[in-house]
């Protein structure tokens, strides 16, 4: 048996490069050819091929096996967290509080403020589903119609569904991008959350400013058929006790979070709640609660916006994310132990020297990787991990690399006509453009709080705000867990574990 520490050799960049490569032209192959968005064959073929390059290297499968289970058993408290968002949706569906969030959203449309609350409403869903996706194929499209009554060019109603939808999808602890960004770049769920909000809240407050201008400018005060509006908070009357008591689950993670409580036992506390309002206010029984829990909620309004949107949750519905996330990670785990990823990232520190070169250049790996990949998963599993070694060599948090590739990953993703975000919100808004309709494209730059958030991001980095640096706590886990520290002391950055106090255990040397 060969030693990993005398055998194997480092990479050159084009061997580096090679099953990165690889993987995304058959990730291309698969998704463009095949017109087929589930990457998990395309990804598992990389992770083989990776293997290839590091047996070449001199590396024995036992040690890149270890490499690709190291990192896997580091998003297993993710892959918890997503079990548990299963049973939390399909259970708060059943208990009347998205429901009930849907119904008071719905409720608050006008014309003249149309786009500004078609916005919020597509925020509360999303961030109540951890959904976006979900959010623009059934309240999105609802939407749609309403702006066409309204006489708003249908791209503008799309860019303001898709802000909101996707800040949902970007904070929501229900959300699988939320639970991913943190698990590869080793931070806390609620603490990556919170450091979302320097760069999401200006985001959403100069959409919602551009949204509202825009409203009352394009819409006159003739009154419009609420027609939609009414059959669907129709059914939500007749199939639910629709009241404020029903948030009383969400206010409780809300509650459980601000007081930075772990994440899965503040999740599945929702869930108990969730399942005796169900009981005690929708009728349902323990057994029903159970399937709900495991395999999601359904119902039948005979309003097809309801049922679609309504019609989900569970375990079960969480396996395709969480297949995904250990294959993408395996992957990653690959590349890293091989040296590749270590190669790649020497090639380009030698260009970027500075923190706000790397926050940057995080950002922008995660845009690249979106578009050529097409997969908003690898564009933030990818650069989570290649980059993580670099921010901890610099001794900044790495929580400033969880919010990067959640910017240029899960926000980028629906304004990339050919990413599976952007397939996805061409179909579901029926926006026509395979047919000619081109200039529905415009609603790419007017989906304001997607874009602006990665540019209040790269501003940050540039003038030091809201960039954190690592505490002496979170480098003694970076120690005790065994994570990549590069060193960069050719580039004038301290050993982060000398700087912070913290011996090779772990432990404060004061």
């Amino acid at each position: 048996m060969s030693n990993d520490s005398t055998a194997p050799r480092a990479p050159g960049i084009w061997l580096a490069l090679t099953p990165v490569l690889l993987t995304l032209a058959v990730l291309a192959l698969q998704l463009f050819y095949f017109g087929d968005f589930t990457p998990h064959i395309p990804l598992a073929i990389g992770l083989a091929i990776t293997g290839l390059v590091g047996l070449k290297l001199g590396y024995e499968w036992p040690s890149i096996e270890r490499g690709v289970f190291h990192v896997i058993h580091v998003s297993l408290p993710s892959v918890s967290v997503l079990i548990t968002v299963g049973m939390i949706i399909g259970v708060w569906i059943a208990s009347g509080t998205v429901p009930t969030l849907i119904y008071y959203g719905l409720t608050i449309l006008s014309p003249q403020i149309f786009l500004a609350a078609a916005m919020i409403l597509c925020s509360v869903v999303s961030l109540s589903l951890g959904t976006s996706w979900g959010t623009v194929g059934t309240v999105g499209l609802a939407l749609m119609g309403i702006g066409a009554g309204f006489g708003i060019p249908m791209y503008w109603t799309a860019g303001a569904v898709v802000s909101g939808a996707f800040f949902g999808d970007k904070v929501s602890p229900l959300s699988d991008t939320t639970n991913l960004a943190p698990a590869v770049t080793g931070t806390n769920l609620f603490d990556h959350i919170k450091n979302m909000m320097p760069t999401t809240v200006p985001a959403m407050l100069i959409a919602l400013v551009i949204y509202t201008g825009v409203g009352f400018t394009l819409i006159d005060s003739e009154q419009t058929s609420f027609d939609k509006i009414q059959a669907i908070t129709s059914a939500l009357q007749a199939n639910f006790w629709i009241s404020p008591i029903m948030l009383v689950p969400a206010l409780l993670v809300i509650f459980l979070a601000v007081r930075k409580q772990p994440p899965i036992p503040s999740l599945f506390a929702g869930v108990v709640v969730g399942g005796l309002m169900a009981i005690f206010f929708q009728g349902a029984g323990m057994h029903d609660v159970f399937q709900f829990a495991n395999s999601g909620y359904s119902i039948s309004t005979g309003v097809d916006e309801i049922d679609s949107l309504l019609n989900r949750g569970g375990v079960q519905s969480m396996m395709w994310t969480i297949s995904l996330v250990l294959i993408a990670l395996g992957f990653g785990g690959a590349l890293e132990k091989t040296g590749c990823l270590e190669t790649i990232i020497n090639v380009i520190m030698t260009k970027v020297h500075n923190f706000a070169g790397v926050q940057s250049s995080a950002i922008g790996t995660s845009i690249a990787t979106n578009l050529v990949a097409g997969d908003p998963y690898l564009s933030i599993a990818l650069p989570g991990r290649m980059y993580a070694p670099v921010y901890r060599g610099m001794g900044y948090s790495t929580l400033n690399l969880s919010r990067a590739v959640e910017e240029g990953g899960t926000l980028m993703s629906p304004l990339i006509p050919w990413n599976a975000g952007g397939a996805f919100v061409i179909s579901a808004l029926a926006l026509g453009v395979g047919d000619g309709n081109f200039d529905n494209l415009l609603y790419i730059p007017l989906a304001f709080a997607c874009w602006t958030a990665p540019v209040i991001g790269i501003f940050y980095a540039m003038t030091g705000l809201f960039s954190p640096k690592a505490t002496p706590a979170e480098v003694a886990e970076w120690r005790d867990s065994g994570e990549a520290i590069k060193d960069l002391s050719s580039h004038g950055y301290e050993d982060p574990l000398a700087a912070a106090g913290v011996s090779a255990y772990g432990q404060s040397s004061s």
